[in-house]
């Protein structure tokens, strides 16, 4: 499957934006613990979602998907093992783990998959939760947890501010007994986005957002209905698809607040923004210029999710625009294809040097993960002339229908099958 794109168009129009890929994800794995029908609206239709709702259904829960709308029957699970061919297929069937051990007192799953972006390592998640009282045995690439009675509330200092740790230990310890205090957690949205969620559920939590969050034990979990956050990383995609064409776009149902760094490199780069309400319109008349340095930080800073897409625009920029990842290893693979597309990037370790060119060419390229994707796209948007981008099941995981979107916002861009 690839998407074959007419670049060299002004993008140009509106949009809603999507529920976030990285909120809905913790979301749907925490009907584990709850008891009852939960109501989940604005909800992506991608891969990765379509992915947890069949470990949902493997557990025993019924889901049913009604447009962006998904009925999840909850109640007690009938299996506490979630098989590689499922763990396989998403990074984020980690967040399983958590529930899954406080629902039944024991989980086996094997290593996650997902994007190959360097080591993510789960010794994070899996301290946490021995922290909590888990006992943890690794054999082979399989996890087999268990806790003799119930995970008992405590101290957690995280050595990172990771996102996924901060969420499993939230997941983990909403149901323990006693009081759980998180430090150096990590402060994204999302998170603030799953806390809200269980809160509505009956749980206690508080501080999400701030790097000390605590959680007072509940005995129960009720069903309830809730509205997933907008994906600030699709926002900044779009944003960046506008400026590197030229054109412009107003994003609806997106918080100026969960993208503040990003407006801000791309004001750098002369873009004309303005926000009013949960909209914000984005315009660029003239060429990009080049953004200084732009540094990945855990949130509020840039966030490593909005690198591949902001490069793209750099490499048609006026100047030189250095990228320092501090996140991820391997958050580079897309370079060697966007300089099949004429890009001048120059990279070392974690830095890239980008050198804007006046133009980028139309070419044949392939995906190798998923923001490395949609970079590739925003090039192919700016390049004269006919571009095929393959590999497109990474860009399913986290963007809906996006030839369809794209396509009412004035661009040329066809899925062929």
């Amino acid at each position: 499957m690839r998407l074959r794109v007419n670049g060299g168009n002004r993008l140009c129009g509106e949009l809603n934006v999507q529920g976030a890929k990285n909120s809905i994800l913790p979301i749907l794995a925490a009907c584990v613990l709850v008891r009852g029908e939960v109501v989940l609206h604005n909800c992506p239709e991608l891969s990765d979602v379509a992915s947890a709702i069949k470990i949902l259904e493997h557990l025993g829960l019924k889901c049913e998907r009604n447009g962006d709308k998904i009925r999840v029957l909850c109640g007690s699970i009938n299996c506490a093992r979630v098989p590689e061919s499922l763990m396989r297929e998403m990074r984020s069937s980690i967040f399983f783990l958590g529930p899954i051990l406080s629902s039944c007192g024991r989980a086996e799953i094997s290593m996650p998959g997902g994007c190959e972006l360097g080591p993510r390592p789960i010794d994070i998640h899996i301290a946490a939760l021995r922290r909590l009282g888990a006992l943890i045995e690794d054999e082979r690439g399989i996890l087999s947890c268990r806790v003799e009675e119930r995970l008992k509330g405590t101290q957690i200092d995280l050595w990172f501010p990771s996102v996924g740790a901060t969420e499993n230990t939230i997941l983990a310890a909403v149901l323990a007994e006693g009081t759980t205090v998180i430090t150096n957690a990590a402060r994204e949205p999302e998170i603030v986005d799953l806390a809200d969620f269980l809160n509505a559920c009956g749980a206690r939590i508080y501080g999400a957002g701030s790097s000390k969050i605590l959680i007072e034990g509940v005995n129960e979990l009720r069903g309830c209905e809730y509205s997933i956050m907008p994906d600030r990383i699709a926002a900044v995609t779009f944003f960046s698809a506008a400026a590197i064409t030229r054109g412009e776009i107003n994003l609806k149902g997106v918080k100026e607040e969960h993208i503040t760094s990003s407006l801000s490199i791309l004001e750098a780069a002369g873009c004309s923004i303005k926000v009013g309400g949960d909209e914000i319109y984005l315009k660029c008349q003239n060429r990009p210029r080049s953004m200084n340095i732009i540094k990945t930080m855990p949130y509020p800073s840039f966030p490593t999710d909005a690198q591949a897409p902001i490069m793209s625009l750099a490499c048609i920029a006026d100047g030189t625009t250095m990228f320092v990842e501090t996140i991820f290893e391997n958050r580079y693979r897309h370079v060697c294809e966007l300089m099949r597309m004429g890009a001048d990037i120059k990279t070392e370790g974690k830095v890239a040097v980008v050198n804007g060119v006046k133009r980028l060419n139309s070419a044949d390229v392939t995906c190798t993960d998923l923001r490395g994707g949609a970079a590739l796209l925003i090039a192919a948007l700016s390049a004269e002339g006919e571009s095929n981008i393959y590999s497109i099941e990474h860009i399913d995981r986290g963007y809906q229908h996006i030839e369809k979107d794209l396509r009412s916002l004035s661009l040329e861009v066809e899925r062929i099958e």
